[in-house]
């Protein structure tokens, strides 16, 4: 159990509570749970889920692997082949069940973790192959988490993206998004969407709609514990033409069929909750989480959300 707060008093009268109904022990900081590790010092804090990394690598015999730099190939286009051969299914559920529970510390893997996860009915070999690839970037990256700092503020930004008509099977598109608190990185998806996008524009108007949603709860949560804020939360786009459907409703003709998602965002713009800034492609960190890029631009990417491995000294084991 982890208990959290900001009232000291109150939680050790809720300790003794507990300790008088249950056998219970007081383990102090929170160090370990559930897999997740977490480590502090006086640079932030920092989770990660290396002795998960290591016993997955154990079972799977690939302890001593040569590790990859991307947990996934550049324009690998999985799909289902006809006749293709059959994967162990039953193998292959297990590791990738595995590998969506480390996701909740591993952003990096999130899109590759999402593509591979569509084949649970019927893998096939390829399928395996991925799922390995995705086991070799571990090796080489047993130590990443995410790291949590102060920068001295608690605005509220999103980076949404979306890959138009990358799924090879249905030609569905892929949309991500990383939202960041106080400049700290807090949730991240990535999904295919659910049905098919007929332009660039239309897909990355589906991803702003699903990035702003997230907006708003953050900023309803953060009211909820004693943090409302007045300034407009950034929703960054690197779509010209969808951020102009957004703020031009005039443009309905070429989104008719996203009549829905026009007026959520379009209320929410007007109401100064939201901006919808334009990021350069080279800036626009959900990338990967919507396409696999080269080792260059995925490793841009996790610098700047502060994923990898620890500079400071960090307190605890890991």
């Amino acid at each position: 159990m982890i208990i959290t707060g900001d009232d000291e008093e109150e939680m050790k009268q809720l300790k003794r509570k507990l300790f008088s109904k249950f056998e219970m022990k007081d383990l102090g900081n929170l160090k370990y749970f559930l897999g997740i590790e977490v480590l502090r010092s006086n640079q932030g804090i920092f989770i990660c889920q290396k002795k998960y990394i290591l016993d997955l690598l154990t079972e799977t015999g690939l302890v001593d692997c040569k590790p990859v730099d991307t947990p996934m190939i550049v324009n690998h286009k999985l799909h289902m082949e006809p006749n293709g051969e059959l994967a162990d299914k039953e193998r292959y559920q297990r590791l990738v069940g595995k590998l969506i529970y480390l996701s909740h510390t591993r952003p990096d893997i999130a899109y590759a973790v999402g593509a591979v996860s569509q084949f649970m009915h019927q893998p096939q070999v390829a399928h395996m192959e991925a799922v390995q690839k995705i086991l070799k970037y571990l090796k080489g990256t047993t130590g990443h988490g995410v790291l949590f700092k102060s920068h001295g503020h608690l605005k509220v930004e999103v980076y949404t993206d979306a890959d138009w008509a990358g799924d090879k099977g249905n030609r569905r598109s892929t949309s991500g998004y990383f939202s960041l608190v106080g400049g700290n990185l807090v949730t991240w998806r990535s999904k295919k969407q659910k049905v098919v996008a007929l332009s660039s524009a239309e897909a990355e108007f589906r991803g702003i709609a699903r990035g702003l949603g997230e907006v708003l709860w953050l900023r309803k949560l953060l009211t909820d514990i004693g943090f409302s804020s007045k300034e407009a939360s950034k929703v960054m786009c690197d779509n010209t033409a969808a951020i102009q459907i957004s703020e031009n409703p005039v443009q309905h003709d070429r989104t008719k069929h996203v009549e829905v998602d026009r007026h959520f965002i379009k209320e929410k713009l007007e109401a100064g909750i939201v901006e919808l800034p334009f990021v350069p492609s080279k800036e626009q960190l959900a990338d990967i989480l919507t396409k696999a890029v080269n080792g260059n631009d995925f490793n841009r990417c996790l610098s700047k959300l502060s994923i990898g491995n620890p500079t400071t000294q960090l307190e605890g084991e890991c």
